[in-house]
């Protein structure tokens, strides 16, 4: 945020109409400015480094690098953005997936102006902001990790929840499907999951994870 109190917003949308309209709603608020606009996960990763926005308004399905590869690199190059997915997807594996990859909320498109307005200032003030018809079961996946200790602890977020997939019979395409990863990033996962593991073969993988509780949701 600007020292006068501006939050500098970055639009990342395929569709031109639908970054219109963000404008437009984010212009109509004083404390609010669009610094940057991208149609693809590769241009936004490129823009929010030349903008240096506060938040990052992040599609999922894009062109070129999908929006949870985007946050993933965005984040890693400036952990302090705030990442709000606004997005149609709103099944379990893909809201799970977002905020593994670091978002701070998640809007389904459909939410109207105010709303939107509302979810940039608490991402911007470090909240983390999820729509009302998302919370229950958000709460339930909160619950769940903080109730469950965690397997593996060598391994990040991300190798986890491949590995989860890995062991409930997901093939690298089904896993990237999912999780909007491509094919080769999610082999790569998996070779090093292995590495980490100590383990020579994908099947060893699978019923070591199976043996510690994965793959069953």
């Amino acid at each position: 945020m600007t020292t006068d109190g501006i939050i500098r917003v970055v639009i990342v949308d395929d569709h031109s109409l639908v970054r219109q309209g963000l404008e437009a709603v984010l212009a109509s608020a004083e404390d609010v400015a669009v610094v940057g606009q991208a149609a693809d996960g590769r241009s936004a990763v490129d823009v929010v480094s030349d903008a240096e926005p506060d938040v990052v308004l992040m599609d999922l399905q894009l062109p070129e690098l999908s929006g949870m590869e985007a946050t993933r690199e965005i984040l890693e190059a400036r952990p302090g953005t705030a990442v709000l997915v606004l997005t149609m997807f709103e099944d379990d594996d893909t809201v799970h997936a977002a905020i593994a990859a670091g978002a701070v909320g998640y809007l389904l498109k459909g939410a109207d102006g105010e709303d939107i307005l509302a979810a940039v200032r608490s991402a911007a003030a470090g909240q983390a902001v999820f729509g009302a018809a998302l919370a229950p079961r958000l709460r339930t996946f909160f619950a769940d990790r903080r109730t469950t200790p965690a397997s593996f602890p060598e391994l990040t977020d991300r190798e986890r929840v491949i590995l989860d997939k890995l062991a409930a019979g997901l093939t690298n395409v089904e896993i990237g499907r999912e999780l909007f990863l491509s094919p080769k990033t999610v082999a790569n996962n998996v070779s090093m999951i292995l590495a980490k593991l100590h383990l020579s073969e994908r099947g060893q993988a699978i019923v070591l994870a199976r043996d510690a509780g994965l793959g069953r949701s």
